[in-house]
């Protein structure tokens, strides 16, 4: 990871330009693996298309249509700068991670996946990185193979070479846990999934917003990522592809924008990205994420990264006090800004009611991860999860409310 850019966070500055900290000085909103809050900037940039150059792009002939398709292309041009795309058009935008990787699932899964082929996949998926694969495989009579995790919530790399082999076309595989934070060592799987001439997709959902990533350093086939977990709005996702994929994969989505010709019994298909991006996109939510990209890039990521680690160390300290908790997943230099937990005798549930008595936001559930809850023997998880707006303050008001949801409980079981 890159720490060129790293300066301490102004956190308190950095809060004033989200509006809702604003309405809500006192909120303590640590959901950000969900979907993040979005700052001032972006929606201006939204606003900004929506009150000034509303107009459909690509097509018009028109000033204000040449603008919004030239705010659009900006757009692409600095999401494939955050990632060291070497072109511009291998920019998928898509709605989310989910249709991103959906999107790979149907369009080159069906040319490239057939009957004995084996896709591999690790317990630690988020269901968009599962559920996809498994529809494939029914599809094509593809197996699916996983790769299992340690009790610490790490990947089993003595597992590795058992798992991959010649039958492998596929791994896929997140580059952080959303419920345990694990941080894979996605070098590493792309290297042996590539000795086997596997294809590998990469789900940055929770990498690309709080770390560098760099595709080509990483050398990954595909990479999804969304905007609404990067300051972003909800609605636009990245899809990103060698372009040698790209141009030999059909079309997901027929219809408009997408086509060279029509007949009247074939089409001919436009170049890539246009290939992918069928019907009219979501056009503010793309400039809105460029700009989401231009204020993370501001603050710096390589900060962000160490900011996120010096508060899930400290609230790892913190919660490790309280009587009869359970921290779920690795230590907190192995691992992002996301902490999974549960209190003997009180439901993950209860546990997030009583903390929004407090004002303070968590993530209860099965996180879309129902089979690592499995692999814990447990139904579900309290997640607290950490990004640039966050505070010590935020950490310390949780640990005091997740004791006096304690006493309450053990005052109602009495």
């Amino acid at each position: 990871m890159q720490t060129s850019d790293y300066r301490p966070l102004d956190v308190k500055s950095i809060r004033q330009d989200f509006p809702i900290f604003a309405e809500d000085p006192p909120l303590a909103f640590l959901d950000s693996a969900a979907s993040t809050q979005t700052p001032r900037p972006v929606v201006e940039a939204m606003d900004a298309y929506y009150d000034t150059y509303r107009s459909n792009i690509h097509r018009g002939i028109y000033r204000i249509s040449e603008e919004a398709t030239e705010q659009y292309e900006i757009a692409r041009q600095k999401v494939a700068k955050l990632i060291n795309s070497p072109r511009t058009s291998q920019i998928v935008f898509t709605r989310n991670t989910t249709e991103s990787i959906n999107l790979v699932a149907y369009s080159w899964g069906s040319v490239n996946i057939k009957q004995g082929d084996e896709i591999v996949l690790t317990v630690l998926e988020h269901h968009s990185n599962l559920v996809p694969w498994q529809l494939l495989a029914q599809r094509t009579g593809a197996t699916l193979k996983f790769l299992e995790i340690t009790d610490k919530g790490l990947l089993d790399f003595t597992q590795l070479q058992n798992v991959l082999s010649e039958k492998t076309k596929l791994v896929a595989i997140t580059h952080v846990s959303n419920v345990l934070g694990t941080i894979n060592p996605i070098q590493s799987i792309i290297d042996a999934a590539h000795a086997v001439n596997a294809t590998v997709l990469v789900d940055a959902a929770q990498s690309v917003p709080h770390f560098h990533v760099d595709v080509r350093q990483l050398d990954c086939d595909f990479l999804a990522f969304s905007g609404h977990k990067m300051c972003g709005p909800t609605g636009v996702g990245v899809l990103y592809g060698k372009m040698e994929l790209l141009e030999e994969m059909p079309p997901f989505l027929g219809g408009g924008s997408m086509i060279r010709s029509v007949e009247r019994d074939i089409s001919t298909y436009a170049d890539v990205p246009a290939k992918f991006e069928a019907g009219t996109p979501s056009i503010a939510e793309a400039i809105g994420l460029g700009r989401a990209v231009d204020y993370i890039t501001q603050a710096g990521l390589a900060s962000i990264h160490v900011h996120e680690q010096e508060l899930v160390k400290y609230a790892h300290q913190r919660l490790e006090e309280i009587e009869g908790i359970t921290i779920y997943g690795p230590e907190p230099h192995q691992k992002a800004g996301v902490i999974s937990f549960n209190l003997e005798g009180i439901h993950p549930h209860d546990v997030a009611g009583i903390l929004d008595t407090y004002n303070i936001a968590i993530r209860a559930g099965h996180h879309c991860a129902q089979p690592l809850m499995k692999k814990f023997d447990v139904i579900a998880t309290a997640r607290a999860s950490f990004y640039l707006y966050n505070t010590i303050d935020d950490v310390e008001r949780l640990c005091d409310a997740l004791q006096k949801a304690q006493t309450l409980m053990t005052r109602r079981n009495k």
